[in-house]
């Protein structure tokens, strides 16, 4: 059996759950998540606790039944209290800002790049050199943030580019001039 399966979901008050024809629903305060779920599973929920169940012993089974408690807890913490990405701009001149509903990134091309999220996601920009990404999904909120990095990933040398805050980006040493070598 899956070790991270057989963990209990705490179910916040304020956030309902309901698994009915192999689609579980998750309602919260801050929204409402569906996801179907596949397989040999069942999931009980109990007062403020949830199961998810594995009803045999195939190895299919079990894979689905970890991966499944996992996503099920993500709903139930995105419902309640929602994700958040950050992102850090290292460049020089490099910016960004929000125009209405687009993120607007000066990023050292010939030309802005502008970003439209997704529903369910909202952009922000604290400062001109930091983006914010929230929602309740969190693999459409952690699919934006990579999706937003990917414009400019970090290179090795200088370090510019977009980078998730608090990532730790190895420098390499620039070309030397070869002197002293015989």
């Amino acid at each position: 059996m899956s070790r991270i399966g057989k963990k209990v979901i705490p179910v916040p008050a304020g956030v309902s759950v309901d698994f009915t024809n192999g689609v579980v629903t998750v309602k919260g305060p801050k929204g409402t998540l569906t996801r179907e779920v596949k397989g040999n599973i069942d999931i009980k929920h109990e007062g403020t606790e949830m199961h998810v169940l594995a009803l045999d012993e195939a190895k299919e089974t079990n894979a689905l039944h970890g991966l499944y408690r996992a996503l099920i807890a993500d709903m139930v913490k995105g419902v309640s209290e929602g994700f958040v990405r950050s992102l850090e701009i290292k460049g020089v001149g490099w910016k960004a800002a929000m125009q209405g509903s687009k993120l607007v990134m000066n990023i050292g091309f010939s030309h802005p790049v502008e970003y439209t999220a997704p529903e369910g996601i909202t952009l922000a920009c604290p400062s001109a050199t930091e983006i914010t990404v929230s929602g309740i999904d969190k693999v459409l909120v952690g699919q934006v943030a990579a999706d937003l990095r990917a414009y400019r990933t970090p290179e090795p040398y200088h370090g510019y580019g977009i980078r998730y805050k608090g990532e730790n980006v190895e420098h390499k040493e620039g070309k030397t001039s070869g002197k002293g070598k015989k």
